[in-house]
């Protein structure tokens, strides 16, 4: 599955490959946020144009809309979606956590509401696993209990404990059920909130199953940046060299170059597409608002060091025009102006790597983006 290719002489900062049915994605990598198997604003060839070698989508919200049913019926969420990259779903566990009303926690699995229509609901560690080789994806993520933020010691140690047991049976169930006509792979998922203990018995506990590959999660759900890098310099010395990394849910760009540097392989975060809907871009030198008002008769791209399509043809001036009229235009290059800054970001990074040349890079990037990680 993975290759681990080459390591950066002077951090944690490596390239690697992972080979799919789908194809071979280069690593590190940032994964575009699909919740219902599409990118808010675009389309698969708008992905395509800007260079995503995958999408992520998420289990709870497609197991509840199309529904199981229609995904069968068209053999997969490929041939439903007609993306043919690689793809990864999330289990829902955080969804389930988030959004889901009246839930019932045990040890066998979770009951709740649907929070489209308040249905009941049922799922467990084997269930998800069932739904994920049904939707054919290429990656998959099993079933866990993402504790909250804040939240006391007891509670985040009941919830890795609670997901150490989950992982254990998803991976049972994963290996009895194994296709025979496609490739998948599952990812364990470490937790462990804030508190250094749990995070390295959570880690140590996962990485004893055996996946394919492993995730820091419960991060980026309200602690401070502070504390959401601590949790991953407890659990990364931890992880083994031959598996890849995904840290889950982060994040900013200046985030993504820091934990690259740390050693992880995988990004996923909906900011891209979320603050373009919102009118916010990101560049080198940082965010900035198009809709505000100093932007109304700006001539410049909105990423003056940018190469996409956006950025070659249109104004500053043009799209908070778009944006302040109301037009889906204007959404729509503006999220893909972000998600190409993104994914355009992770090709930087790897020329970095391969160049050995990473850390001048993330120290002149971290410090034109304006990062406090550049202290």
């Amino acid at each position: 599955m993975f290759t681990l290719l080459k390591k950066d002489k002077s951090t944690k900062a490596r390239r690697g490959e992972i080979t799919t049915d789908h194809g071979v994605i280069q690593t590190p990598f940032f994964m575009p946020v699909g919740t219902n198997g599409t990118v808010k604003s675009l389309d698969f060839e708008d992905l395509k144009g800007l260079g995503a070698q995958i999408m992520l989508s998420n289990t709870y919200h497609l197991y509840l809309r199309p529904g199981m049913e229609i995904i069968k019926n068209h053999n997969g969420l490929h041939r439903l979606s007609g993306w043919d990259r690689p793809s990864l779903t999330d289990s829902g566990g955080y969804q389930i956590f988030s959004l889901a009303k009246l839930r019932k926690l045990t040890d066998e699995g979770v009951e709740f509401q649907s929070h489209l229509d308040g249905s009941p609901v049922y799922l467990d560690p084997e269930k998800v696993v069932d739904i994920q080789r049904e939707f054919g994806v290429d990656m998959m993520m099993p079933l866990d209990e993402c504790a909250p933020y804040p939240c006391s010691y007891e509670a985040a140690k009941e919830a890795a404990q609670r997901t150490t047991k989950w992982a254990k049976r998803s991976r049972d169930h994963f290996l009895k059920t194994k296709r025979t006509d496609m490739n998948q792979y599952q990812f364990g998922i470490i937790q462990g909130s804030t508190y250094q203990d749990l995070r390295e018995q959570s880690a140590r506990e996962i990485i004893d199953i055996d996946f394919d590959g492993y995730a820091v999660g419960g991060v980026s759900v309200g602690e401070t940046v502070k504390e959401m890098f601590e949790a991953l310099d407890w659990t990364e010395p931890l992880m083994p060299e031959d598996k890849p990394r995904y840290f889950m849910g982060i994040g900013f760009p200046d985030q993504i170059v820091k934990a690259v540097g740390e050693g992880i392989d995988m990004f996923d975060c909906v900011l891209p597409s979320r603050y373009g809907r919102h009118g916010t871009a990101f560049t080198h030198k940082g965010r900035i608002t198009i809709k505000n008002k100093e932007f109304a008769d700006d001539p410049r791209p909105i990423n003056e060091k940018c190469e996409c399509m956006v950025c070659q043809k249109y104004s500053r001036a043009y799209i908070r025009h778009l944006l302040k009229a109301g037009e889906i235009t204007g959404l729509k290059l503006l999220t893909y102006c972000n998600m190409y800054f993104y994914v355009n970001l992770m090709k930087e990074i790897r020329a970095a790597i391969e160049e050995d040349r990473f850390v001048e890079f993330q120290k002149e990037f971290l410090t034109e983006y304006g990062s406090e990680l550049a202290r």
